[in-house]
């Protein structure tokens, strides 16, 4: 078993303790203050900037969050990468009840701080990060806290991340499969870099405590099952999932099997490495007719199939920082010069999949420069888009199954949707 912690400490940004948590009673307030010490002496060395800082047999552990410090100091070997999670989950939690962790709303709220460090800690060891399940007995407000409330069952049982008698009227859950694309191009046109990160989030109003599977179309399970994959089947990569998923039941049969939290999280992440082909494809030529007017042409194409459509995008193109008199044309949607960002944004609300569209705009150069003077440096051409009910990968969601001992009926919703995530092509 990893070791234990044996003080929390929240400092300023100065480095004084606002709050601390005594857990095993082999260090002091001085450590903190000698933590604080060493962080200032390696503040120039960016080589040595981490997240772990030893001195003599102590191990300080920290994160930053606006000007709050979140600290540990342990004499016993812990696990640094567990502890570092721990409390960005405790930043989540401060977050749930103060809206923003700040070092004011630590000295406003310090009753209920000193309440939750009791619960998420103890004799040095982790307890529940749950902020729902920790919200139904911590109540912020001082009448409530006067009452005596039982902790939920969530604290006790295996399921820390749902309470028991959860009721609906109307049992539905919605899941949106989202993936962003990201994409480099170079000059020469060639994509230099290309992949999809996608997230399947989950919004779940289900009574009891239901058990819910998921089927994707995963090469490796269809492959399992003895099924022909022909092209449909997808290889995911990095997957990260909920922590209400069974990992074991996946390694074995790749089944997704879970008993969901209540509401809004997020059940897996994953990513694509393969080569996707650019949803919008971007060309842009500029002339220079004179030293002091420039001409940009741009044609931009929808490369996926024609029952699908773009919305909301958004084309923005680098141009000179001193144009001037701007006289734009486009065959499609609406076209503005954007001094404050030396750019020229082309919006296009609704772009059908295998169209293509024009814009023409003209800017004067009033700057007078050398010959020999150096080329200004080059941005550039940014893209962003939404395309529902399409998803780049082609993941599909081939059941959703919803299972409860009390046998309603539950109604799930499933959406597809791509985005443009860090999407850039140096064609100019």
């Amino acid at each position: 078993m990893a070791g234990a912690v044996s003080a929390l400490f929240l400092l300023d940004i100065k480095g004084r303790v606002l709050i601390w948590r005594d857990h095993r009673g082999d260090v002091s307030t001085v450590q903190a203050e000698r933590f604080f010490t060493k962080l200032i002496e390696k503040e120039g060395d960016i080589e040595s900037r981490s997240p772990v800082v030893f001195d003599d047999g102590i191990s300080y552990m920290f994160i930053q969050h606006n000007n709050v410090f979140l600290m540990t100091a342990a004499r016993q070997n812990c696990n640094v990468a567990s502890i570092l999670l721990f409390l960005h989950r405790v930043v989540d939690v401060f977050k749930h009840y103060f809206e923003e962790l700040e070092e004011e709303s630590l000295r406003d709220n310090f009753v209920v701080v000193y309440e939750l460090l009791d619960e998420i800690m103890d004799f040095g060891y982790p307890q529940y990060t749950e902020a729902k399940i920790l919200s139904e007995f911590i109540k912020t407000d001082a009448y409530r806290m006067e009452v005596v409330h039982r902790p939920p069952m969530a604290v006790t049982n295996a399921v820390s991340w749902r309470s028991e008698g959860i009721l609906y009227k109307k049992n539905e859950v919605f899941l949106d499969v989202v993936e962003s694309v990201n994409i480099l191009v170079n000059s020469n046109g060639q994509i230099i870099r290309s992949d999809v990160v996608g997230a399947l989030k989950m919004r779940t109003y289900l009574s009891g405590m239901p058990e819910c599977k998921l089927g994707l179309n995963d090469r490796l399970l269809l492959e399992a099952q003895g099924r022909t994959t022909k092209g449909k089947a997808i290889d995911l990569d990095d997957i990260k999932f909920h922590q209400c998923v069974r990992l074991s039941r996946f390694e074995n049969d790749r089944t997704i099997s879970f008993i969901p939290p209540d509401g809004s999280f997020d059940l897996m992440t994953y990513r694509l490495s393969t080569q996707a082909k650019p949803p919008v494809w971007v060309e842009a030529q500029v002339e220079k007719h004179s030293r002091s007017r420039i001409e940009i042409m741009v044609k931009a194409r929808s490369q996926f199939k024609e029952r699908s459509t773009a919305t909301n995008v958004e084309i923005e193109l680098p141009v000179p920082s001193d144009a001037t008199n701007t006289n734009v044309r486009t065959s499609m949607g609406s076209a503005k010069y954007a001094p404050e960002n030396d750019a020229l944004v082309w919006k296009i609300k609704s772009f059908p999949g295998g169209k293509e569209y024009m814009c023409r705009a003209e800017f004067s150069l009033p700057s007078i420069t050398a010959e020999e003077a150096t080329p200004e440096k080059k941005a550039p051409i940014r893209v962003k888009f939404e395309i529902p009910y399409f998803t780049v990968s082609g993941i599909q969601v081939r059941y959703l199954k919803i299972i409860e001992k009390s046998g309603f009926q539950a109604l799930p919703w499933v959406r597809y949707i791509t985005m443009a995530g860090e999407y850039e092509l140096r064609l100019i």
